[in-house]
């Protein structure tokens, strides 16, 4: 049995999308998935299974058009073992994160791209963005009080944004917490 975090990209944003996270849980569980926990309604799934990857994330792209209403275009799912959790986490830069009152500080995490073919979107303003490569995410820091001269929004207009969904630190280092609780 491993323990796996689920990231769905595309739900429950502007009021696109809605998934009830009740509904989703009860929903993976009809398929089998055990210990299931949401992590607020962002798209964020612990469950423990003995499927393969790819296989758990064929089932959760068919089951959400066909439970939910949804525009599944933009879905995208990524399912990461703890290892690969646990490695963006402790690859980060160094102090990355640790000024949460300075910077605003995201992992995008990618979704069948790598950071080499993703970092040509992003254009850091000066002083004010900061972007590092990762094995399966890009690090993403903002000053706090320049925030809204920050250019990160513009990658949302890229054929590459479709590939990518992006968690807060402090929420990216809560789901390690609830992975490392939630192994058997």
């Amino acid at each position: 049995m491993e323990t796996y975090l689920i990231l769905l990209r595309g739900i429950n944003v502007g009021g696109k999308n809605k998934v009830p996270m009740s509904d989703l849980r009860r929903r993976l569980e009809e398929l089998g998935y055990t210990n299931v926990t949401t992590y607020i309604a962002s798209g964020n799934v612990i469950l423990s299974s003995t499927k393969q990857p790819a296989l758990i994330k064929d089932e959760i792209e068919t089951l959400l058009p066909s439970a939910f209403q949804l525009d599944s275009a933009m879905i995208k799912i990524l399912v990461l073992s703890r290892r690969q959790l646990t490695s963006i986490v402790k690859n980060k830069p160094a102090g990355f994160g640790e000024q949460p009152d300075k910077y605003h500080s995201d992992a995008i995490f990618l979704i069948g791209l790598t950071s080499a073919k993703a970092m040509h979107v992003f254009n850091p303003r000066e002083g004010v963005d900061r972007i590092w490569p990762g094995n399966g995410a890009i690090y993403s820091q903002r000053l706090s009080a320049e925030r809204s001269r920050s250019r990160l929004s513009a990658i949302v207009g890229t054929p590459e944004y479709a590939a990518m969904t992006i968690r807060s630190w402090t929420t990216t280092t809560k789901l390690m917490d609830l992975m490392d609780k939630a192994v058997i």
